[in-house]
């Protein structure tokens, strides 16, 4: 498992009592990804309403920069939803995204989680 790879994993409904498969987006870092078995994902949503807030990348498969991602319409990186899953409980790896949109990854996690 590699970071900036799109997978699918089981994510909770907000009750917490059902699960349901989402897409979500590796963010930690390739050497803990090898030495865990846990790793930090961001949500991915269909929903791009608020795709302009710093803390959100969209992702668009019909575009160059996101026909890698495997996604199946335009979506968001959700950098404020991040959740650690066991890597066990990773379904699939459909896609990653591209060496274009990293750098705009970087800085929508660094928007939310305040960093410099």
């Amino acid at each position: 498992m590699k970071r900036g790879e799109v997978v699918i994993v089981e994510f909770p409904y907000v009750e917490g009592r059902k699960w349901k498969n989402r897409p979500a987006l590796v963010v930690q870092n390739d050497n803990d990804n090898r030495r865990l078995s846990n790793t930090i994902v961001a949500m991915i949503s269909g929903n791009v309403e608020h795709a302009d807030e710093p803390t959100q990348l969209l992702v668009d498969p019909t575009t160059p920069e996101g026909n890698l991602s495997g996604l199946h319409g335009p979506s968001v990186v959700k950098c404020c939803n991040l959740f650690t899953v066991a890597q066990s409980d990773v379904k699939q790896i459909i896609g990653r995204l591209s060496n274009t949109l990293m750098p705009k990854l970087e800085a929508c996690l660094k928007a939310a989680l305040e960093l410099k």
